[in-house]
């Protein structure tokens, strides 16, 4: 489990067989303390496992499935990511819950300053965008961000100073793809509640009518 607090971006130092399927060779530093062979390290958002430790950096597999619904499979060499480890047990919790599954990737279309933050848009598909609500969190390239507006196309966050300078966020252009991880505690609650949708009459639509 993550939390979405970026450690540290990395930068991509070799990909190997990526167009099924093979691994991919981070440059890193942080995230190398403690780590060991087996351990997972969230990259761009997504959980991989650690299979090579050295003095700058590491190697994970990447399976066909992680390349489908990710951005990894298009990043070129020299590409910043951005990079977590996964969380103590006795860590902070200073993000929100985030698993490292990819839900889907989405496309941002703007990015426009206002005072000290910028406004990131990013178009996603509806199967992402039923699961968003305003004021709740979502993981882009593995970072926690609050929604601040969010409609049937499109949703957008605020990026303050210190998100954009340690993070790749704001490197980014229209047109760049990113990865997607909606809050785990909306698909449970939709999970749930879908088998008895038909009986008790409370449906996700009508939570969402309710405030939920």
């Amino acid at each position: 489990m993550f939390t979405g607090i970026i450690e540290e971006t990395g930068t991509v130092k070799k990909i190997i067989g990526h167009s099924i399927s093979g691994s991919i060779e981070v440059h890193a530093r942080k995230v190398l303390e403690g780590t060991q062979i087996g351990d997972s390290i969230a990259v761009n958002g997504v959980c991989l496992t650690v299979t090579h430790l050295n003095a700058d950096g590491f190697t994970a597999d990447v399976m066909a499935e992680t390349l489908r619904k990710t951005n990894l499979g298009s990043l070129p060499i020299g590409a910043s990511v951005n990079l977590e480890r996964a969380m103590a047990a006795g860590g902070r919790f200073g993000g929100h819950i985030v698993s490292g599954h990819i839900d889907g990737t989405g496309t941002i279309r703007s990015l426009r300053q206002e005072g000290n933050a910028v406004w990131v848009t990013i178009q996603a598909p509806a199967s992402i965008l039923h699961l968003i609500v305003m004021k709740g969190s979502i993981a882009i390239d593995g970072i926690s961000l609050t929604v601040a507006n969010v409609d049937d196309s499109c949703f957008q966050v605020s990026v303050i100073p210190h998100t954009g300078e340690e993070t790749t966020l704001l490197t980014r252009k229209p047109g760049d793809i990113v990865n997607l991880e909606n809050d785990i505690v909306g698909k449970y609650v939709e999970r749930l509640l879908t088998p008895y949708e038909n009986h008790s009459g409370i449906t996700v639509d009508f939570l969402r009518e309710h405030g939920f």
